[in-house]
């Protein structure tokens, strides 16, 4: 698996695995517009040409906001998601970035345990943030020194 930065070959197969893994999916437009996007910083899983994974985010003054993180339903349970959010954490941590905050599905067990290994703290909840279905997220955080 390697592990780079999202660029224009991306795209298209991020909107995609989108598609597939969310309700409410960014738009091929929404995801291509964070390429220019100064704040934003992507990391996508390659196995060859076929994109296992992505996450994204969006950093300001020191801390980064994850906005979104899918691994292809082929690829789950092999450590895809756990590499690509300590991959991420690393690139952010070069850009001088000091906490990483996310939210979740309050019901999404799976990836609150993972975040729960990689020491992120719950730290709030936001009420109905979540559509189709409606449901609240919690709001998770992890900050580190660089």
């Amino acid at each position: 698996m390697e592990y780079c930065l999202m660029d224009n070959t991306h795209v298209g197969q991020i909107a995609k695995l989108e598609m597939l893994c969310f309700s409410d999916p960014w738009s091929e437009n929404s995801i291509s517009s964070e390429l220019g996007n100064p704040l934003s910083l992507w990391v996508v899983a390659m196995d060859g040409e076929c994109l296992a994974g992505y996450v994204g985010s969006q950093s300001v003054m020191g801390w980064a906001d994850m906005m979104n993180l899918a691994v292809h339903p082929d690829y789950r349970r092999m450590g895809v998601a756990e590499n690509l959010i300590q991959q991420l954490i690393c690139r952010l941590k070069e850009k001088e970035v000091t906490c990483l905050t996310l939210e979740v599905r309050a019901s999404n067990t799976p990836a609150i345990s993972l975040y729960n290994k990689l020491d992120f703290v719950e730290v709030g909840r936001r009420p109905g943030y979540y559509h189709n279905p409606k449901e609240d997220a919690l709001i998770l955080r992890k900050e580190w020194t660089v």
